[in-house]
């Protein structure tokens, strides 16, 4: 029987139990291998429930750099017997499939390597039953980095650096990982044809998440205040915002904190929070997911016609209702770029990636206080949750934080005429503002979410209501000058047709137009990572006849977007669309487009993932 032979490309995939301690010695294996010098994406996938369902870990390892998900398994620790008969479907022929061999079985494949370790035996040397359960988890781990020729040192290194403080933790651990390398040494010498060869792949790389990236981009662009509602898969961003206020925002004089982390009953009382403390001048934002969006409606409203700064962060998550609370989606596009009701339309920001997390979350708070309105942060739970390898963030200290038109107490002390809040002085939509108690007698307002005059003053007349209405629209035009531009993958156009892309899509992008150009199909590629669409936007959909929309939602969310917003015809736009709740993957992506242009033109959805 054939065995996959590799150095450097392949996939594995850790199948356990929730609440079994294992996802800290899936991450750690992930971690040995980039601090081997290849680049890594591991993906938790866990159920939403606390302890006993299956839980899934998968990581891809690349030197190549190809990070998206990738169908097919190459090697399996199958550590949980309910479901053993899926995760043997999903091996590769050829492929790997380790278990803890403590009870024997048999399995049904005659065209895969079935390797047993009895990892519940070897661990009964540890007297305490928990600690078997656990210690079995870097047992698998020890074993792995001999088969696969990673160095037992960088994982005692792990060791030591993870429970650093807790001395009496690393003796047993690294003795764990001990038993489970020997045994490999011993019994599965030539077993596995996978390898992991040194490498310098990740010069220039880090391993962190986007929910990780944006807390600490939240702190370097000046936020000081976070009001939330815990909600998966957002939690962490917030619990990352805190983390890194405690280490960089305690004043060092006296100790005391120079931030404010609100956990409110809910989260239309967070979103509230949130926007009265940027009225009263900090910077402050909400970390939510869709069904929060839904539930902030009517105060998104408010930010918008009061024309109040406020950053939503939404980590996306399967829907509709609680939908898949622990499954990636791309589904909120128009929930937020037309959240609450009326005529409103708001700030959307797309980041691929954490390093574009750490530089989009700073930027957003810029835009919030330029352009005096909400701004949505739209990341996804595969980037906010997941561990990417990613370039490091870069940072100048000559940075300053732009508060966009704000009167001091000078300007209005020089004032000649009437403060108007909403008065359009420059032409471009967007008024001054002032913060409470700048000016003792100038520069005060009524804040209010009824119709209003230039002055802040109510009024009933209908003119005067729509000239405030088109004032907002055309401080979106504006946006359109300033928001982050597209992404491109070419200097200039080499075809007729091009593919639009977004967000976490990115990565399984880039190799899908890889995979297109081996078999002769040259497209041309634009990733959007902003809505209002800036003029480059247009003019890429204006010079191709064809146009293939990549998103991670059922509905073509983005397509329709562009459609409503530019009058593009359908028939120009076709979708390719994925949304089981899976990281969207190369080969479906190139598969739909190959498929599209050779005269199949079914809907490209991920429907035979279903």
């Amino acid at each position: 029987m054939k065995k996959i032979e590799s150095i450097n490309e392949f996939v594995i995939k850790f199948a356990n139990v929730n609440g079994s301690g294992s996802a800290s010695a899936n991450q750690m294996f992930a971690k040995g291998v980039f601090r081997s010098g290849i680049p890594v994406s591991p993906k938790n996938i866990f159920p939403s429930n606390i302890q006993g369902l299956p839980t899934w870990f998968e990581v891809r390892v690349s030197e190549k750099g190809y990070l998206g998900r990738k169908d097919g398994i190459d090697i399996f620790i199958a550590m949980n017997p309910q479901s053993y008969y899926q995760d043997l479907q999903e091996l590769n022929p050829g492929g790997y499939f380790i278990y803890d061999s403590s009870w024997e079985r048999k399995f049904q494949r005659e065209d895969v390597h079935v390797l047993g370790i009895p990892l519940v035996k070897l661990c009964l040397e540890f007297p305490n039953l928990k600690q078997r359960l656990l210690f079995k988890n870097l047992v698998y781990v020890g074993a792995l980095s001999y088969m696969l020729g990673i160095e037992k040192e960088i994982y005692i290194e792990l060791i030591e650096e993870q429970f650093k403080g807790k001395e009496k933790l690393i003796a047993p651990n690294i003795r764990a990982l001990e038993i489970g390398f020997e045994y490999a040494k011993e019994n599965l010498k030539s077993a596995c044809s996978i390898k992991v060869k040194k490498s310098n792949k990740t010069e220039g790389l880090i391993l962190t998440s986007g929910n990780d990236a944006a807390g600490l981009g939240s702190v370097y662009g000046g936020a000081t205040v976070c009001a939330w509602y815990p909600i998966t898969p957002s939690t962490s961003m917030a619990e990352s915002f805190t983390k890194y206020c405690e280490d960089l925002r305690i004043d060092p004089e006296t100790g005391k904190n120079n931030f404010a982390i609100i956990q409110a009953e809910d989260e239309l009382a967070a979103v509230g929070m949130a926007i009265g403390a940027n009225w009263n001048g900090a910077r402050a934002f909400t970390a939510t997911s869709g069904p929060g969006i839904s539930l902030m409606g009517e105060f998104i409203g408010l930010a918008y016609f009061s024309e109040v700064p406020l950053v939503i962060f939404n980590i996306q998550r399967g829907g509709p209702s609680t939908g898949m609370p622990t499954r990636t989606q791309q589904s909120d596009i128009l929930a937020c770029a037309y959240a609450s009701h009326g005529d409103t339309k708001h700030v959307l920001l797309f980041p691929s990636d954490p390093k574009e997390c750490f530089d989009l979350s700073v930027e957003a708070f810029d835009l919030a206080d330029q352009l005096q309105t909400p701004v949505f942060f739209m990341s996804d739970l595969d980037l906010g949750m997941n561990d990417w390898s990613t370039p490091e963030f870069e940072w100048s200290d000559s940075k300053t934080i732009n508060r966009g038109k704000v009167l001091n107490y000078e300007d209005l002390e020089n004032l000649e005429t009437e403060y108007g809040r909403y008065n359009d002085v420059d032409g471009d939509g967007i008024p001054y503002r002032t913060y409470p108690g700048t000016h003792p007698s100038k520069g005060a307002y009524f804040n209010r979410g009824t119709s209003h005059d230039a002055f802040a003053r109510y009024t009933e007349d209908g003119k005067i209501h729509a000239e405030v209405l088109l004032r907002l629209s055309k401080k979106y035009q504006t946006a359109s000058k300033i928001l982050p531009g597209p992404k491109f993958n070419q200097d200039k156009s080499i075809s007729s047709m091009g593919v639009i892309y977004f967000g976490s899509t990115d990565v399984s992008m880039q190799e899908a137009l890889d995979n297109m150009s081996k078999e002769g199909i040259e497209i041309d590629a634009m990733r959007i990572r902003s809505f209002p669409f800036n003029l480059e936007v247009w003019e890429f959909i204006e010079e191709h006849d064809l146009l293939f929309i990549v998103e991670q939602n059922r509905d073509g969310q983005m397509r329709t977007l562009i459609m409503a917003e530019g009058g593009i015809i359908p028939d120009k736009l076709v979708s390719i669309l994925c949304f089981d709740g899976q990281p969207i993957t190369a080969d479906f992506i190139s598969n739909k487009i190959i498929s599209h242009l050779s005269g199949k033109s079914e809907v490209a959805v991920s429907g035979e993932n279903l």
